[in-house]
């Protein structure tokens, strides 16, 4: 189920702005709203809200966190078989399907190429059929 805003919206707009696939409309100081047809549960929404006004879809309040927290992907390079399904379905755009090594070379693999844009939603792990990707917390 997708997220939403409560009454404790103070109409900051951060949330809006973040949003990777735009789900999130509001005026300036005014409550926002979340569109549930297009919310894809990537929960940046929620940590970035200082005000507890966001609810995951089980009606739980989400958690601001620092960005130096958010998890990051962390890919098996070995098992990954380069399909691209986490590329492919980053809303963040950071992640890439290295070159081969060599001419001939059929071995690629997905690598964080832009850890900043990583918004920590765990949309790769969730897609990739071979699980060579973990969502890892950084150390605190």
């Amino acid at each position: 189920m997708a997220y939403s805003i409560n009454d404790s919206c103070i109409g900051c707009t951060l949330c809006a702005k973040n949003c990777p696939v735009k789900a999130i409309t509001g005026e300036l100081k005014q409550k926002h709203s979340i569109d549930p047809g297009r919310c894809i549960e990537c929960g940046v929404c929620g940590k970035l809200c200082a005000k507890g006004a966001v609810t995951d879809g089980s009606g739980n309040t989400a958690e601001k966190l620092a960005k130096s927290m958010w998890s990051k992907p962390e890919i098996d390079s070995v098992q990954c078989t380069g399909c691209s399904m986490c590329v492919e379905n980053c809303p963040g755009y950071c992640l890439e399907i290295s070159r081969p090594k060599f001419h001939g070379d059929i071995r690629t693999f997905a690598f964080l190429k832009t850890p900043e844009k990583c918004i920590g939603c765990g949309i790769c792990e969730k897609n990739c059929p071979v699980e060579a990707i973990k969502m890892v917390k950084p150390e605190a």
